[in-house]
């Protein structure tokens, strides 16, 4: 299979020596507002435009790109807010403000990959389509009655799988060789909620799609003999088969070049397409990034692919379950039981691979030391999410989550802190969902209710101080975390108002 979906070379802003020299250069604080611009004039011309005059001596760079390329606008400031306006009002409003449009518009050169229907895009610098928060955002709309954004983003996301073969971590062409946490399943379950099955059997077929893509290459990785992996897919020696995060391209990210290549210059030149790789991964996993992913103190000791993931299986179980589920009321009653096999499949592995008898919490799994991980995680709730957990092990968790997780923001990433934005003390809305459903499933209501409390409530107080909705929070007070991530804040975040919205209408 191919490194990826496009061919780089046809985006003057993502490849070639004028990308390279433009990041290089640090012509912007930040790598993506270049990627993200769309060319004035055909990519061809950009590029015997920009080789013709490179060597003048009166060549200026900025003025070069200002010229043949629209920048997109800088992230707005947060409005001027009435005194008496509400958390809840101000989100409400952020619906229609987030809300985009990616039909027709994008010109020859732009990077964007056009979409059917509106959809709803987290903000600031995120500008575009981000698949696992649009699960998370669909939480909220369905509480807001927004059902009509829900379906057309269902349709955009069954539109890619249609495409590609596989859902891109956002409708970007850089983004075409990873995908991100596999949560379309979790979309349909909203709309089936919403609107009944009628409403989700059109994208069954989608969802089977999608898990073939997960799974490329499982037949071939299968046991006997020691450990193989190939992809996504890694087979152990005893024969079962799990998965992980990859990317297929091992080069610096093209909205992360400049960071990428500063860490490159720390590793020898031999480790570095292992390195990118891995840095990938961890961006696949929406996790980027994490003491979770290192074997030591720092991000050069990155190993993202050398581990099962507890979450990504967890969803991955999920997906089968859903399978199982609704393709026999689309197909012949027997369609759904290779689906059912293969979710008891998953869950008996989860449960042998992926827990920690002494610490007694889900983590990851060390595929390669046949080892579980020593990081302990908030990935551990992805069991409860999906079901994929036993009564006595869920009963752990909470405990552990009680005793070791909680704060009175809420529940912390990790119990490490790194200054990476995946750890303490930052706590994330997406998590903090999964979290909650996931204890309520297993009956640990008082917990998931003190949990959804205690974020709200923070979300709330920083609203109040700030006007604005954050994409994470610092858990260990009522303010809001300015200082520990890595973009700068806007005045909304897609899946904090979802899920903001959703545990608020559930107290």
């Amino acid at each position: 299979m191919s490194s990826g979906l496009f061919d780089y070379t046809n985006f003057p802003q993502i490849s070639g020596e004028l990308f390279r020299t433009v990041q290089r250069r640090d012509l912007f604080a930040d790598d993506k507002r270049f990627v993200d611009a769309e060319p004035r004039v055909p990519p061809d011309l950009v590029f015997e435009r920009y080789l013709s005059r490179r060597d003048r001596p009166d060549f200026d760079l900025e003025s070069f790109v200002e010229g043949h390329f629209r920048l997109p606008d800088p992230i707005a400031a947060a409005p001027d807010l009435a005194a008496s306006r509400s958390m809840e009002d101000h989100v409400s409003s952020l619906w229609g403000t987030l809300t985009r449009t990616f039909g027709d518009v994008a010109g020859a050169g732009s990077t964007i990959v056009p979409l059917p229907n509106p959809h709803v895009v987290p903000g600031g610098r995120f500008r575009e389509m981000y698949y696992w928060d649009s699960y998370f955002t669909a939480e909220g709309l369905a509480t807001a009655g927004r059902t009509d954004l829900i379906a057309g983003m269902v349709e955009n996301i069954a539109s890619l799988v249609d495409r590609f073969g596989f859902v891109p971590l956002g409708n970007r062409a850089y983004y075409d060789s990873r995908s991100q946490v596999p949560l379309f399943y979790r979309m349909l379950r909203v709309l089936e909620r919403e609107e009944g099955f009628d409403a989700v059997a059109p994208h069954v077929e989608a969802l089977r799609t999608e898990h073939e893509f997960w799974m490329d290459g499982g037949d071939h990785v299968a046991g006997p003999d020691d450990p193989a992996a190939h992809r996504r897919v890694v087979g152990l020696a005893d024969g079962t088969v799990l998965n992980r995060y990859w990317d297929d391209r091992a080069r610096p990210r093209p909205e992360s070049y400049h960071e990428d290549r500063r860490l490159a210059e720390r590793v020898p030149v031999d480790d570095r397409p292992d390195l990118f790789r891995d840095v990938r991964a961890a961006c696949e996993s929406g996790w980027d990034f994490s003491s979770r992913w290192l074997a030591g103190d720092d991000l050069t000791s990155i190993r993202t692919t050398e581990l099962i993931p507890v979450d990504l299986n967890a969803v991955l179980y999920g997906m089968e379950s859903a399978l199982a589920e609704w393709l026999p009321r689309v197909e012949r009653a027997e369609a759904g039981e290779r689906y059912a096999e293969l979710a008891a499949d998953r869950r008996e592995a989860i449960n042998r691979y992926c827990w920690d008898a002494e610490a007694e919490f889900y983590v990851d799994h060390s595929w390669v030391d046949d080892r579980p991980s020593d990081r302990l995680t908030l990935a551990a709730v992805a069991p409860l999410f999906a079901g994929a957990a036993t009564d006595d092990r869920a009963a752990a968790v909470a405990d552990r989550l009680r005793n070791d997780f909680l704060r009175p923001g809420g529940l912390v990433t990790t119990l490490e802190a790194t200054g990476e934005q995946w750890d303490a003390p930052s706590g994330w809305a997406p998590l903090h969902w999964m979290a909650v459903t996931g204890l309520r499933r297993y009956g640990h209501d008082d917990l998931a209710d003190e949990i959804a409390d205690r974020w709200v409530d923070l979300a709330r107080s920083s609203f109040e101080e700030t006007g604005r909705m954050a994409e994470k929070y610092d858990v260990r007070s009522v303010g809001e975390t300015t200082d520990l991530g890595e973009y700068e804040p806007q005045y909304g975040f897609g899946w904090t108002n979802g899920v903001v919205t959703a545990l608020a209408a559930r107290e």
